[in-house]
């Protein structure tokens, strides 16, 4: 067991994170990043990154964050590679606990746990990951110009992804598991009147099918149990995100969905020194390049928080 006593301490080791990181170092605050067991988050999953700024080819999501985190190191973060626990954030300083029994003190703390997609759970899912299967349109969709691709969900996510999807793919499926769709009326009008994309009703996913990457999947009709077999190069999984904020909800004013909520045009939380960057607190935009600038905005607020406390 090990005692940590830091003026910043950053919890998780995504964009957000490390960008933080980054910031914090060069501002003097000599920061102490917890990376969590899943370093790097979720762009690790990503096969095929075009457009980050400054990279002219194409990189995948694990050799960008692998950059992120040699970069980090180079400035002097200190990443430590355990997990946090349990925080008792109503302490001066904050107090943190890990699965490897070591306790961290810190005046300050930035939140970036990020948001975790969530899986249909079955057999051939893990396989495909990062080769046909993707949770997010915006990143992927360009990789499947003029061939067919399946999305699936019914809520406003997965229509807009659906819609959005129609800009490159050939041919847009489009799987739910129910007959109504949860999706705003303007948006299901949107979906019905394009004829790129076929609603497939009262279907689930059973399987995928392919070799190196996916050329299908398997669905099942929930009333008639009819399988059939649809061809398609990818399939985006619209079915909703899970916020990582479960150790924090005793202290952190969370929105309905268990996102952190912030200040406007800030990542401060209602807690003082604490701050959020990244998806943690962000449902709407999910991008790699907005996570970066949360995460520097974040260290900036750490630092003149800190600075203010000085005086």
């Amino acid at each position: 067991m090990a005692e940590y006593i830091a003026n910043l301490i950053i919890i998780g080791s995504g964009p957000a994170g490390y960008t933080a990181g980054i910031y914090a170092a060069r501002a003097g605050l000599e920061p102490v990043m917890i990376s969590g067991f899943d370093v790097g988050g979720q762009l690790t999953m990503t096969a095929s990154v075009e457009n980050f700024p400054g990279y002219t080819r194409a990189v995948t999501g694990t050799e960008l964050m692998s950059r992120m985190h040699e970069q980090a190191l180079n400035f002097g973060v200190k990443i430590i590679n355990d997990k946090v626990t349990e925080v008792d954030l109503s302490t001066r300083p904050f107090v943190l606990s890990t699965e490897n029994g070591n306790c961290c003190k810190t005046k300050s703390l930035i939140i970036s746990t990020g948001a975790s997609a969530k899986w249909l759970n079955i057999e051939t899912e893990k396989q495909y990951i990062g080769r046909g299967i993707s949770t997010c349109a915006t990143c992927d969709g360009f990789f499947y110009k003029n061939q067919p691709v399946a999305i699936v969900g019914g809520g406003n996510s997965a229509a807009q992804e659906a819609l959005y999807l129609t800009n490159f793919a050939s041919k847009v499926y489009l799987i739910h598991r129910r007959d109504l769709l949860r999706a705003d009326s303007i948006l299901q009008q949107r979906l019905f009147t394009n004829t790129k994309i076929e609603i497939v009703w009262n279907s689930v996913v059973e399987e995928f099918i392919g070799g190196q990457n996916i050329s299908g999947i398997k669905i099942k009709n929930v009333l008639t149990d009819e399988r059939k077999s649809i061809d398609v190069a990818g399939v985006f999984l619209a079915i909703g995100h899970k916020p990582n904020t479960e150790l924090f909800k005793k202290y952190i004013a969370l929105d309905e969905d268990g996102y952190i909520i912030t200040k406007p045009k800030s990542t401060a939380t209602n807690v003082e020194g604490v701050f959020a960057a990244g998806d943690v607190q962000d449902k709407i935009y999910r991008q790699a390049v907005v996570a970066v600038g949360t995460g520097a905005m974040a260290a900036i607020e750490a630092q003149r928080y800190l600075s203010s406390k000085e005086t």
